[in-house]
């Protein structure tokens, strides 16, 4: 135990406490308009970057770079080794950069990239990269690996499970996420989108979760041969509005998971883990929220996760 793991593990606990918890995004999307609702959120934690006036994209996109600017600073606190895990954990950042890219590269209207400072892996040679192919080779000499293609179709799905491989890898006690994560990934692809994976994305996928997975037909015999974690994230699939509700029940699990993390009286990665996963659930549960209160207000049940 260093005394960065001790600082780092403080910090993630006070990093937990600035979330508004399912109470507060309950009400967050009971709101009676957007307006109102980012009255109240520009007061909460999330005020760093979210203000009155934005819209409903707008106000979405700066909670992430809420959530964002929260992992940067709380990396500063890490050693190394929690330093590289979060690092991992906030590759969801660089995917939509080069979302961005590629949706810039075909012509469509493409927003700033997140800021990832420290945490960036290739984000700096990413905005160098002036057309899709460019963007390709920067991939593949980079960590990401080579994506297969250059059209968003071949390079989403790849980033996205490879992200998933990395995580499953190189942070444990968020491997049941990742596996599980991936999985919902596969099965959207499969049995909503009704595409077979492209090859690296295949590829990756048969390392994470097993070649039978990638053969399935059916959503119950998909989730029949995953392993446990993202087998219990399946559960009761049988078509897509079902799949929406796994996703749901992901977060959910995400969010009890990284509460009991945050509960271990350790100084090492568990608290640290436990913070980034408590904090992204708040974010999704305060993007939705909005959307909610953008709609003239209603309440959902995926808000009755742990607060």
């Amino acid at each position: 135990m260093s005394a960065r793991w001790v600082a780092g593990t403080v910090r993630a606990r006070a990093m937990a406490h600035r979330r508004i918890g399912a109470g507060g995004a309950r009400a967050l999307a009971a709101s009676p308009s957007l307006e109102d609702a980012l009255a109240t959120l520009s007061a909460s934690p999330y005020g760093h970057d979210v203000r009155t006036g934005q819209t409903l994209a707008e106000a979405q996109r700066a909670v992430g770079d809420t959530l964002l600017w929260n992992l940067r600073v709380f990396a500063g606190w890490l050693p190394p080794d929690g330093g590289r895990q979060l690092r991992l954990l906030a590759g969801w950042f660089e995917i939509a950069n080069v979302e961005e890219l590629l949706r810039g590269a075909a012509g469509g209207p493409a927003a700033a990239p997140f800021r990832l400072g420290a945490l960036a892996t290739v984000a700096p040679r990413l905005a160098a990269a002036g057309s899709p192919a460019e963007l390709r080779r920067v991939l593949a000499a980079s960590p990401w690996g080579d994506p297969g293609g250059e059209a968003p179709a071949d390079v989403v799905p790849a980033l996205r499970l490879a992200w998933a491989e990395r995580v499953a890898g190189g942070v444990p006690p968020a491997r049941p996420w990742a596996l599980a994560g991936g999985a919902l990934l596969v099965a959207r692809e499969l049995f909503v989108a009704g595409r077979p994976l492209p090859a690296v994305a295949e590829a990756t996928a048969r390392r994470l979760l097993g070649r039978a997975a990638t053969t399935a037909t059916t959503p119950a015999g998909f989730a029949a041969v995953l392993p446990r974690p993202a087998r219990e994230a399946l559960a009761g699939v049988t078509d897509p509005p079902s799949l929406w509700r796994a996703e749901a029940r992901w977060w959910t699990r995400l969010d009890s998971d990284a509460a009991a993390l945050l509960r271990r009286p350790r100084f090492t990665a568990d608290p640290v883990v436990g913070a980034v996963g408590a904090a992204a659930a708040d974010a999704w549960r305060v993007c939705a929220a909005l959307e909610c209160a953008a709609r003239g207000g209603q309440e959902l049940e995926v808000f009755d996760a742990v607060a």
